[in-house]
């Protein structure tokens, strides 16, 4: 311990990211000293896929719009097109921490290889060989680093390449092959429309029912035709239920092969792309039930059917992971850690997390209120540090507003956006802090 370095007076967040950025914007501006610490060479998180890791393919855009997605105060460039490229994103992230003169507190290049929480409540992180005590810690890590990777049987047997999305870079592995697709997440859905034109046959398989949500609606993007009250046209009547407001614009997709969808539209993460509707209409992909085994070059599915197939890849999604924690200091729920507000450990007063959330919305802004909060947390003294150590602890908000989500490992910290937004504004009232939504560039 007294080779330690006493940094006891600053905190230490892991990751510039967005969720690190934002997260060391807001503990700039509350005054509480900080260090970022990054293991990249540059910002941006898994939206520079030059990161080691980073699960980014070339065709990779946001599902959200850019007239919602960007940081508050920093709306993303009018040039920008309605779905920014990942190109886009990295470079907008990177423009934002240098308008914000964040780069000053990163160290780059720098792996978190450990961390340890003491008695007393600070943290000794072990980093580039050095061990530094801070006073918290922030995890802003992101959560598409970790490969979700089921085994398949009698895939011991199989002759072909099986590889997780997080390996896909582009199309070129899919040339003269045929392809299968395993899952229908939004980047299963855009990897298979991609090997819908460059594989010599393509298949989706998928083990229940999903709604596909076009990236337009009357010409304006999803979210904007959603927040703005869902106005059509004159002349039009639009249907009250999304779900058949979405039957009507996309069609009954067991035409295609497809499973019914079996949840409401807002019942699961939704899958917002136009494309592979596209390639069903012209044949371009073939959808297929989930896969029972491998039996050498072939897949044989759960409805008796067999293709032979070359390529496998596997859209199963990513394990929340925090690899530099011990797993005992969390309490973890189908794989997801059990936080107040999906960010303060309900037992450690000095660890935070940033980003570990899943909601149909932008996510920027919703990283920066969290993160407010954690620089509120970090700046209370007496009575209120007290009150809000006691809501860490015992208030169960309900961060559904009554929603129901699908049975699955990816729902089981989802939050419904509006009901996530007001509760957060309810403990913002009660404390006295700013809303963001005041900021202009």
């Amino acid at each position: 311990m007294s080779d330690d370095i006493d940094l006891t007076d600053r905190v230490c967040i892991i990751g510039a990211g967005p969720s690190g950025l934002v997260t060391a914007r807001q503990l700039r501006s509350a005054g509480v000293p900080f260090d970022v610490f990054e293991k990249h060479s540059d910002v941006g998180g898994i939206w520079d896929m030059d990161n080691p890791g980073s699960p980014i393919y070339r065709t990779a855009h946001f599902i959200s719009s850019r007239y919602s997605s960007g940081f508050y105060g920093s709306p993303m460039p009018e040039s920008y097109p309605d779905y920014p490229s990942w190109k886009n994103i990295r470079d907008y992230i990177r423009r934002f921490a240098a308008d914000e003169k964040l780069y000053e507190h990163i160290t780059f290049n720098t792996s978190v290889e450990r961390t340890e929480l003491s008695d007393d409540g600070t943290w000794t992180v072990t980093v580039g060989g050095q061990r530094r005590r801070y006073r918290a810690l922030v995890v802003a890590t992101g959560v598409t680093w970790h490969e979700n990777v089921p085994h398949l049987p009698g895939q011991e047997t199989f002759t072909g390449t099986i590889l997780h999305s997080r390996e896909y870079v582009d199309s070129s592995i899919f040339s003269n092959k045929n392809v299968l697709v395993i899952g229908a997440g939004n980047s299963g859905v855009d990897i298979a429309c991609d090997a819908a034109v460059s594989a010599e046959k393509a298949f989706l398989s998928v083990r229940r029912g999903y709604r596909f949500i076009p990236k337009h609606i009357f010409g304006m993007p999803l979210d904007v035709f959603s927040k703005s009250g869902r106005k059509a046209p004159a002349g039009i009547t639009l249907p009250e239920n999304m779900n058949d407001l979405l039957d009507a614009l996309v069609g009954d997709v067991t035409r295609f092969g497809l499973p019914a969808p079996d949840h409401d539209a807002m019942a699961s993460h939704p899958i917002v792309n136009d494309q592979i509707i596209h390639h069903f209409n012209h044949g371009d992909i073939t959808a297929k039930a989930d896969v029972e085994r491998l039996d050498g070059s072939d897949v044989v599915f759960r409805d008796g059917t067999r293709e032979q197939i070359d390529v496998i890849l596997l859209a199963t999604g990513y394990d929340y992971k925090i690899p530099f924690i011990d797993d005992h200091l969390l309490e973890w729920t189908s794989g997801r850690p059990q936080l107040y507000l999906n960010v303060f450990s309900r037992t450690i007063d000095s660890l935070y997390v940033v980003g570990f959330i899943e909601f149909a919305d932008a996510a920027y802004k919703r990283f920066e209120e969290m993160a407010q909060l954690v620089a509120m947390d970090l700046t209370l003294v007496g009575d209120d540090k007290r009150a809000f150590a006691e809501m860490k602890r015992t208030d169960r908000p309900d961060l559904r507003g009554g929603k129901h989500y699908i049975d699955s490992p990816r729902h089981a910290n989802y939050v419904d956006t509006q009901s996530y937004q007001k509760v957060l504004r309810s403990v913002r009232e009660r404390f006295g802090v700013i809303d963001l939504a005041g900021i202009t560039q």
